[in-house]
């Protein structure tokens, strides 16, 4: 049997198993085929693609596109920022969903198998199958790439836009990122991808990204991350009670409780018809204990001076036994403090919060969570000092 025949005996199965022939991890297949050697051509250079050969062309041969306070950012900084970015990218899962459908174009696998053929005269069944293969590899991931470079282009200008500003910021509060710095976290890089750090920049420039651009992208974060905890940690207010509240949250959620709260209860119990006139009544009693509410020590003798009043000390209670919206107000309120008036089928209720304590074991689910809430309330301010920066910053785009 020729390959010929050999090969269109596979045809079939090829278009059966796509999914089988696409064989790697989407992101596997993504670094794999980005490193691949380009395949050799003898044809005119197409004028389309003169875009890609001044993407590979030296820094100093690139025109000026942004010009952020006299600090220009040249094409080639923003080729290799959106080839950065295309790295974390869902390329692989764009490539895959091409790759589908170029395997069911019977029509076309029918052409590739036969130029294949054609093209490799001599090459056995398997080393031909495994040819197509890779032409369709590529091929979706070209079409894949095509798609999202416009776009990872766009957002490579307004990220490399971003990182001139922050380091102009931080070098006037005399923050400075050193090369040594840079240096140590790309060898970190490369040592969690088991490289050594020749190694890993070999690899990365197989992928059309040169090392120096995450190491750039790692200077300005670092600089950034630094001015914006000088400047604002101080600013930053997360209290205990939005740590319990956010764990409880999540807590109830999984049916458990992080925090216990030591709560008094008064109780304003409606008498005879309990119609609106007699619960409006009650409410405006219980909202004038509340007026006279002095601390939890208090609670007991408020409680006598309202008619039928009822007083509770509920001890140390778990949030979940709580009904809401009670349960939500509880968490909040600072200890020590005296709640709304809350309306029940048989009167009025007047809760305090008198203390809280720790359900044991979560002290490190407390740890998390407060760090957590201070990187939010940090990524805020980080946010409004960009927006400020912005502003005030003298943008040209050629």
């Amino acid at each position: 049997m020729t390959p010929r025949s050999c090969l269109a005996a596979h045809c079939a199965a090829i278009l059966a198993f796509a999914l089988g022939l696409w064989g790697w991890h989407s992101t596997g297949w993504f670094l794999a085929a980005q490193s691949a050697p380009p395949q050799k051509k003898t044809a005119k250079a197409d004028p389309a693609k003169v875009e890609g050969v001044l993407a590979a062309a030296p820094k100093g041969q690139q025109g000026i596109m942004v010009v952020v306070n006299d600090e220009a950012i040249t094409a080639y900084d923003i080729e290799q920022r959106a080839r950065f970015l295309g790295l974390g990218a869902n390329v692989g899962e764009k490539a895959k969903e091409s790759f589908e459908r170029i395997v069911k174009d019977e029509g076309a696998m029918r052409a590739l198998q036969e130029e294949v053929v054609r093209a490799n005269p001599g090459k056995s069944k398997d080393e031909l199958v495994a040819i197509i293969r890779e032409r369709l590899r590529t091929q979706a991931f070209d079409s894949a790439r095509a798609v999202l470079f416009p776009k990872l282009r766009k957002d490579a200008k307004e990220d490399l836009i971003d990182e001139r500003l922050r380091l102009q910021s931080a070098k006037k509060h005399g923050i400075e990122v050193t090369d040594d710095d840079i240096k140590a976290y790309l060898k970190l890089m490369a040592d969690r991808n088991k490289m050594t750090y020749e190694q890993f920049a070999q690899h990365l420039k197989g992928m059309s990204v040169d090392i120096a651009t995450m190491g750039e992208k790692f200077r300005a974060e670092k600089a950034w991350r630094e001015l914006i905890s000088r400047r604002y940690a101080a600013q930053v207010s997360v209290t205990q009670r939005d740590v319990d509240r956010v764990l409880s949250t999540a807590a109830i959620e999984a049916g458990q409780d992080t925090v216990e709260l030591q709560v008094h209860r008064i109780s304003l119990a409606l008498s005879g018809k309990g119609d609106q006139p007699a619960l409006t009544k009650r409410y405006a009693e219980a909202e004038a204990l509340r007026r006279r509410f002095g601390g939890c020590k208090t609670m007991g003798e408020l409680a006598k001076s309202a008619p039928d009043g009822k007083f509770e000390d509920m001890k140390y209670v778990k949030p979940s036994s709580i009904a809401e919206p009670m349960r939500s107000m509880l968490l909040s309120a600072k200890d020590d403090e005296a709640l709304p008036p809350l309306t029940t089928s048989g009167g009025v209720e007047l809760y305090a919060v008198c203390g809280r304590r720790s359900v044991a074991g979560n002290d490190a689910q407390r740890v998390k969570a407060m760090q957590e809430l201070q990187s939010k309330e940090l990524e805020i301010l980080a946010r409004r000092h960009m927006r400020n920066l912005r502003q005030e910053a003298n943008i040209e785009r050629k």
